[in-house]
This record gives structure tokens, C-alpha cells and sequence, in this order.
């Protein structure tokens, strides 16, 4: 497990998701954003607006002078590691906006290309936010109001996009905003699942007669940490232990062997849990 932990604090690590994610997001928004006049949200949404009416420079390069002021301001709030990383994640970014300014994915249905530019950017937004940075933008200016006003890293987010679409209302077709809606929908929707897929656990509660039994055979037989909570019975009034525990989909079948064979009379309950920090498990992401 040390090990585990020391890989995801490495640099080489770090930067190996963050050049990954990069290459992805730049893809889809230049290889199937771009050439349907969609939009992203965020920063690039920006850049891809300012180059749409001047067609000056490069999306890429609208990005690029876009972060210059956030990164100036992050110096003075933001933690050195994480800009530092954003810093790579969104020169990164750039570079490949830059490379796959001539490609085209060739998907032609606009739907399609909502659909498949939602999933390729959502993909790489989501590795770069597995790493402890991100590909700059808006998760840096987020970061920075949050620590300064208390204002909510999700709230602004959402709040930034609304405004950034009902203005492209003035100047582009409805059809292509609804089309850039369904596009930053489905590109949130697989970054979480990209995040999830990476960083689920399950939460197990077992409530059994013979609780010190089961803990300890987890602990001794799979290796898992577990902890006794003090419960009541609502009928009985009798006190008993809870056995708690968090783990993933790979011990869960084995773990719920382990425990019916201990006791057939057990309850066995499973929650999903997104994130667990501390302990056995990962440290906190430092802004």
C-alpha cells in the first residue's frame, strides 16, 4: 500500500496523467469541438469564442494568454505544488491544442459529435484530475475565490458556464449551444465516472452476534482495517458491536464470503463511497 501511495505522489506519475489527460481533452476539443463551432466550458470555452469571431491566433493560444493572469494570481493563493503541476497540465494542454489544430475525428452528425467530444474531453479532464494538479483554467480561478471569498469551487464553476452560454446565445445558433450543452453534460458526467473508476471504495457495515470474530478475521485473512462501532438493537435493546470497514469491488465478494461463513444469521451492508482519504488509503489533494 506504501507503495501505491508513493506512485500517486511521484512526479513522474503525476506528470505521466497530466500529459495523458492533456492529449486527450486537446483532442477532442480540436479534433471534434472545433470543427462543429461547439463550445467546452471553462477557459477553453472561451478561447474557442474569442477565436470563433476573430479567427486570430489559435484556440490554443487564446487559452494560453487566458491562464497568463490566473497563474499570476495563483501564485499568491494557491499552494506551490498544485499550481505548479496546473501550470504543466495546462502548457500541456496547449501544446497539443496546438499539434491537433489539423485534425479532424471525422464524426459529421452534430449529436455524435456532442456525444464522442463529451466522452474524449470528460476522459482527459478527469486523468488530469486524478493527478495532484489540473489543466489550469477555470479549476485555478476556482480555487482562488474559494480561499478568498468562501465561494464554492462547484457553485462558480456552474455559475461561469451559464454565463459563458447564454451569452453565446447572442452570436451563435441555438441549435449549436444546445449541442455545446450536451457536450460539457456528458464531458462532467464521464469525468466523474473517470474519477470513480479510479477512486470508489465501498463502504461495509456488518451487524452480527459474533462481531470480534468477523473483525478479526478481516484483519488477519484479507488484510483490511475494521472498526467496532457501539450500536443498540431498536427491537431487543441489547447492545452489540458494528463492524465497519471500507473496501473495494475486487475483496467485497470475498469479504462477504468470509462473513456469512462466520455467521449465516449476519447483516451484511454495502454503500458506495467517492472518495476516502487518510489512513491505508489516499492522502488529500493540497491546494
Amino acid at each position: 500500500m506504501s507503495t501505491r501511495k508513493d506512485l500517486a505522489y511521484s512526479v513522474r506519475w503525476n506528470l505521466l496523467l497530466l500529459t495523458v489527460g492533456s492529449a486527450l481533452f486537446a483532442l477532442g476539443a480540436q479534433g471534434i469541438v472545433a470543427r462543429h463551432g461547439f463550445l467546452t466550458g471553462g477557459i477553453y470555452g472561451i478561447a474557442l469564442m474569442v477565436w470563433y469571431h476573430t479567427h486570430f491566433l489559435s484556440p490554443a493560444a487564446w487559452y494560453l494568454l487566458c491562464n497568463i493572469p490566473l497563474f499570476a494570481l495563483g501564485w499568491l493563493h494557491v499552494g506551490r505544488r498544485f499550481l505548479l503541476y496546473s501550470l504543466y497540465g495546462m502548457l500541456a494542454t496547449s501544446l497539443f491544442a496546438e499539434v491537433f489544430q489539423g485534425v479532424n475525428l471525422g464524426v459529421h452528425d452534430q449529436l455524435y459529435a456532442a456525444v464522442a467530444s463529451g466522452v474524449i474531453c470528460g476522459a482527459g479532464g478527469g486523468i488530469m484530475l486524478r493527478s495532484l494538479g489540473s489543466g489550469g483554467g477555470l479549476d485555478v480561478a476556482a480555487i482562488i475565490l474559494h480561499k478568498r471569498f468562501g465561494l464554492g469551487i462547484g457553485r462558480f464553476g456552474f455559475g461561469f458556464n451559464a454565463v459563458l452560454f447564454t451569452a453565446s446565445l447572442v452570436s451563435m445558433p441555438v441549435d449549436t449551444v444546445i449541442a455545446s450543452l450536451i457536450q460539457v453534460f456528458i464531458a462532467a458526467v464521464t469525468m466523474e465516472y473517470v474519477l470513480a473508476l479510479f477512486n470508489q471504495r465501498k463502504v461495509v457495515f456488518v451487524i452480527s452476534e459474533h462481531s470480534r470474530r468477523i473483525g478479526h478475521d478481516l484483519v488477519s485473512e484479507l488484510g483490511q482495517g475494521a472498526t467496532f462501532l457501539q450500536g443498540r438493537g431498536g427491537y431487543s435493546g441489547d447492545d452489540r458491536e458494528i463492524v465497519m470497514t471500507v473496501t473495494n469491488n475486487v475483496q467485497l465478494k470475498r469479504m462477504e464470503e468470509l462473513v456469512f461463513t462466520v455467521d449465516p444469521e449476519a447483516l451484511f451492508i454495502v454503500e458506495n463511497t467517492f472518495t476516502v482519504l487518510g489512513g491505508q488509503f489516499a492522502r488529500r489533494k493540497v491546494y
